[in-house]
């Protein structure tokens, strides 16, 4: 029996067979769902506005060894006005000697820092170039976990690399390359890799509500962001100064736990505080007759249990505001009056 064959749109098959024809248009032609709907929307979004930053950096010292020819790198970051200031990373600019931007559009132009705060390790560079897409910012306040985040960077210069995750967690704390712990860290499942860094972290709507920061190795699928709000603060200090002032009493040292007969006999409020380990010499410390030895408990009427609550009573507003300080000397409880000043650059 002969065998017989139809032609349907352009396509010899068999007759009977159910072989429907390619949709019109393919970008209609499949529904998508709604998960992939939101990450092409969100990366649509914010792709035009993600840049790849080029870092050079002149020779120096690293450890031991001389560095005798430059080094260079490469980081992403976003433009957040139209005027051509970006955010990134402040380890993706530091020491840079010159630094080059790629636009999604193919243009490259040269960049100068504007300001950078390795204590957040946020900087903002500019480019000089106007009429730019720019990001929208969220408020990082309404964040929930669980909630859909898509990272897009340029790892290992692969430009504009979208990756898509959610909110493993909030409330975060990390520590930054000067010592001092960056609050409200948002932790992420969404990849990150080498060269992310300094890129957008966006919601659904496309809304930046993080700058991608860290990746924890060899762990998967543990990466963070500096919240927008925080990104938001930092940003406006480094535009209007070009750094983000801080006061200092001139201090170094280490937590350290209170013995517990002295905890009981003076009713304290923390089982551990501040060991004085160094002084500055003619710093706020020394004048205020601070020693070696000396166990910071206090700070004002906050209680100080190691360094990281103190780094978090040291803002802006303290400078040049005489407060009191508490401290164990021995088994003394004593309380000194001290003034900070502004926290000298590096």
């Amino acid at each position: 029996m002969e065998r017989k064959l139809r032609l349907v749109a352009g396509i010899v098959s068999p007759a009977g067979a159910d072989c429907p024809p390619p949709p019109a248009d393919s970008s209609e032609g499949y529904i998508l769902d709604a998960y992939s709907q939101a990450v092409i929307n969100a990366s649509e979004k914010v792709s035009p506005s993600v840049v790849n930053i080029s870092v050079t950096q002149a020779p120096g010292a690293r450890g031991r060894t001389r560095l005798r020819q430059e080094l260079s790198g490469t980081g992403s970051g976003f433009l957040f006005t139209g005027d051509g200031f970006i955010l990134t990373n402040s380890h993706v600019v530091q020491n840079a000697k010159e630094l080059e931007v790629a636009l999604p559009d193919g243009r490259s132009m040269k960049a100068d820092i504007v300001g950078d705060d390795p204590d957040t390790d946020l900087a903002v560079v500019r480019i000089s170039a106007t009429d730019l897409t720019a990001v929208e910012l969220g408020d990082s306040q309404w964040l929930k976990v669980g909630q859909l985040v898509v990272a897009v960077g340029n790892p290992y210069g692969f430009q504009c690399s979208v990756t898509a995750g959610v909110i493993s967690a909030l409330g975060r704390s990390l520590r930054s390359s000067s010592g001092r712990l960056i609050d409200n860290v948002i932790q992420t499942d969404a990849a990150l890799n080498p060269g992310n860094s300094g890129g957008p972290l966006v919601n659904s709507r496309g809304d930046v509500i993080g700058v991608n920061t860290a990746i924890i190795l060899p762990a998967q699928g543990i990466c963070f962001a500096i919240a927008v709000n925080t990104a938001k603060f930092v940003a406006g200090r480094l535009m209007a100064h070009g750094k983000v002032k801080r006061s200092y009493l001139g201090v170094a040292g280490q937590d350290a736990p209170l013995h517990r007969r002295v905890v009981r006999f003076h009713g304290l409020p923390v089982e551990t505080g501040l060991l004085v380990m160094n002084i500055e010499k003619d710093g706020p410390a020394t004048r205020s007759g601070l020693r070696d030895g000396d166990v910071i408990i206090g700070y004002g009427d906050c209680a100080v249990r190691g360094i990281d609550d103190l780094h978090v009573l040291l803002t802006e507003k303290q400078i040049g505001l005489e407060t009191t300080i508490t401290i164990i000397r021995r088994t003394e409880k004593l309380e000194l009056l001290v003034t900070p000043e502004e926290k000298k650059a590096g």
